[in-house]
């Protein structure tokens, strides 16, 4: 069988499935059997066993399971995450705002960061790698995702600290320089708005948030007003219809000034950034 013809037929699959990217998902499945890249996929052979393993994978993506735990990878800005079952899959739209911290951290040297709601280390990663004179402590509640975040963070010199972020960390209180996190903030009545891939596959620790999906966030506020120092920078993620009520949030606790909330790469509201006072 050619490699046009498991591709298109992989393609009908996923899309009968509901994959959102039917063409690139089953790309990235043969590359990844074949071992090679999307590019060079017009220049390979695969076997009968090739595709028989293909055929496989393709069926547990139809069932919408997630395409980075079937590659076991994810990227995320300059880095390549290992991922599966009991972690957070990192998404794009965070990229957007590790980038922000790290471009308010320019003029800062040795700067002191807190990753809170850490799941794969993805952000700790990022800015311990990004910002190599930097030193990065990552909180995480999950044992199950820390066994994946310290696989992440192993050479990059980011700290793992296992735990609830409510209270971590008091011996750097007031001496942060920028405080990140992604925390859960689905409300527990959008169950049927959130993704198969999300709700069926990602950590429940990692995704719903109360009533309102702003209890993580407001424990992520509290805490960010008790670690950075004054001047320091925060940012949250929010869900996309938080753009009012988390900035809300922040504002309320008194500790910061300059509270904004910013647009993901879809133009969506995805993160409150501020300065402390």
């Amino acid at each position: 069988m050619t490699v046009r013809v498991l591709l298109a037929d992989a393609a009908e699959r996923l899309r009968a499935g509901g994959v959102a990217s039917p063409e690139y998902d089953a790309a990235e499945l043969l590359a990844f059997v074949l071992g090679t890249t999307r590019g060079k996929l017009v220049l390979a052979a695969p076997t009968p066993a090739q595709v028989e393993v293909y055929d496989a994978l393709v069926a547990r993506r139809a069932r919408r399971e997630p395409l980075q735990h079937l590659l076991g990878t994810a990227a995320f800005r300059y880095r390549e995450l290992a991922v599966g079952p009991g972690v957070f899959v990192p998404r794009p739209e965070t990229e957007v705002m590790v980038g922000w911290i790290l471009d308010r951290l320019a003029g800062v040297e040795n700067p002191l960061v807190v990753d809170l709601c850490s799941g794969s280390g993805a952000i700790a990663g990022a800015v311990a790698t990004e910002r190599p004179d930097s030193t990065v402590h990552a909180v995480e509640l999950s044992a199950e995702a820390c066994v994946w975040a310290r696989r992440n963070l192993a050479g990059t010199g980011a700290i793992l600290h296992e735990g609830d972020i409510d209270g971590c960390l008091p011996e750097l209180d007031g001496h942060v320089d920028a405080v990140i996190a992604n925390p859960p903030y689905i409300p527990l009545t959008a169950w049927e708005s959130v993704a198969t891939e999300a709700r069926d596959h990602d950590p429940a620790l990692a995704l719903w948030s109360g009533d309102d999906g702003l209890d993580a966030i407001k424990v992520v506020a509290a805490t960010a007003g008790r670690l950075l120092k004054p001047g320091g920078w925060f940012g949250c993620e929010h869900a996309d219809v938080q753009g009012e009520a988390a900035p809300k949030v922040f504002a309320a606790t008194g500790f910061f000034s300059e509270v904004r909330d910013q647009l993901d790469l879809a133009g969506k509201p995805r993160f409150v950034t501020g300065r402390h006072i």
